[in-house]
C-alpha cells in the first residue's frame, strides 16, 4: 500500500515502519467500537475515560498478536476504581475484523473530581496473551505509575519485553454536523525494532518505583533516532489523532516525512463480546446441586450478567451444575 492511498480509518489499526529511523508503530482509531464499549453502562466522566484510555491502548497493542490470539489487560487497584478490563480477540481468519470488550468495576462515592488516573490507587497493570487451548498464558505486570494508563503501558514494555515503547493517544466525546454527540479516540504507537533493545539491568532504571523507561534502553544512534522521532510525535495535535477529517495516512505523512513511513494493511476492529449461554452454563457445571440453590434466586431462578456487554442469563437451577436432572430443553434426566 503506498502512503497517499486512503482508507476506512474508523475503527481500525493501521500499522506502520520508518525504515529512516528502525521505528515501527501504529495508529488507531475508535469510534463505533468506543461508543459500543460505553454503551452497555453509566460510567460517570472520569470512569469513562478510563475505560476509553485502556480500549486504546487494547486495539494498539492487541494488532501485533497472531491470528485466534486473545490479549486482555487489566488494572487492578485500591483506588475508586478497582478494577479495568479489556479483551482483544485477534480476527480468526486473515481479512477478517478484530473484537474488542472492556468494562470497569468502580465504588461511586469514592470517585473524586480529579484527573482520570487519580481514581486508581496502588495496584498493577498487566498484560497477558492467551495463545489457545495446550498452551500456557502469559502474564506480565507492572506498577501503577506514571500519571496515566499509556504510562504504565510503556513501562512494561521497557520492563518486561526490553522494548522502547512510545503511546500517544487522544479521546474525548465529540459531535459531527448533524449526528450526536458519541466518544471518539485515536492513538499513535511507536516501538523501536526488536535488535535495539539488549539486556538492561534493573539497577539502570530511572522511572518511579525503580521501573525501566523506554529512554534507558537506547543509546549512540539508536537514541538519536528515538528522541528525533519522539519530538516529531510530540507535534501532534489532539484533533488529529482522533480524525476523523485527517486520515491516518496523512498523518503520519505530516509527522514523519523524513522518517521514510511505509504503511501496511490495516486491520479493523469491531466491539465484540464471546459471552453466552453455553459458556455460563459450562461456568457453572462444576457446582454441586447444593451449591446451584444458594445461587438461585427468589424467583427459583439462576440468572447471571455479563459485565462486558451487559446480556442477561435466565436458567432454571435444575439444568446447571454436574448433578442437574434436567436437560436445557427442561425435559427430565437421568436420576
Amino acid at each position: 500500500m503506498t502512503i497517499g492511498e486512503k482508507l476506512a480509518w474508523d475503527d481500525a489499526v493501521l500499522p506502520f515502519q520508518l525504515d529512516a529511523s528502525d521505528i515501527r508503530g501504529r495508529v488507531a482509531r475508535l469510534d463505533g467500537v468506543l461508543d459500543g464499549i460505553l454503551k452497555q453502562h453509566d460510567y460517570p466522566p472520569q470512569v469513562e475515560a478510563l475505560v476509553a484510555e485502556m480500549a486504546l491502548l487494547t486495539a494498539l497493542i492487541g494488532q501485533t498478536v497472531a491470528l485466534r490470539w486473545k490479549l486482555s489487560l487489566q488494572v487492578q487497584s485500591n483506588g475508586p476504581v478497582r478494577m479495568i478490563a479489556t479483551d482483544y480477540f485477534a480476527p480468526e481468519k486473515e481479512g477478517m475484523p478484530a473484537k474488542i470488550r472492556a468494562y470497569a468495576s468502580f465504588d461511586a462515592d469514592r470517585l473524586t473530581p480529579g484527573a482520570p488516573f487519580d481514581q486508581v490507587g496502588d495496584g498493577y497493570f498487566a498484560i497477558l496473551i492467551d495463545q489457545g487451548p495446550g498452551t500456557q498464558p502469559y502474564q506480565g505486570i507492572t506498577p501503577l505509575a506514571g500519571g496515566a494508563l499509556a504510562r504504565c503501558a510503556e513501562a512494561y514494555f521497557a520492563q518486561s519485553e526490553q522494548l522502547p515503547t512510545r503511546f500517544s493517544l487522544a479521546y474525548g466525546r465529540s459531535r459531527m454536523p448533524g449526528s450526536a454527540e458519541r466518544w471518539r479516540a485515536g492513538g499513535v504507537m511507536l516501538q523501536h525494532m526488536p535488535k535495539a533493545s539488549p539486556f538492561v539491568a534493573s539497577g539502570d532504571a530511572s522511572g518511579e518505583g525503580a521501573v525501566l523507561l523506554a529512554s534507558d534502553l537506547v543509546d549512540g544512534e539508536e537514541k538519536e533516532n528515538w528522541d528525533r522521532v519522539n519530538i516529531l510525535l510530540d507535534t501532534v495535535e489532539e484533533m488529529e489523532m482522533i480524525g476523523p477529517t485527517v486520515p491516518p495516512t496523512d498523518l503520519l505523512v505530516r509527522l514523519f516525512h523524513e522518517e521514510q513511513p511505509r504503511v501496511y494493511d490495516a486491520q479493523a476492529v469491531r466491539f465484540g463480546c464471546t459471552c453466552s449461554e453455553a459458556r455460563v452454563r459450562q461456568s457453572l457445571s462444576i457446582y454441586s446441586a447444593r451449591d446451584i440453590q444458594t445461587m438461585t434466586t427468589e424467583d427459583g431462578r439462576v440468572t447471571a450478567d455479563c459485565q462486558f456487554c451487559g446480556a442477561h442469563y435466565d436458567l432454571d437451577p435444575l439444568t446447571v451444575g454436574f448433578e442437574a436432572v434436567k436437560s436445557e430443553d427442561g425435559a427430565d434426566g437421568d436420576s
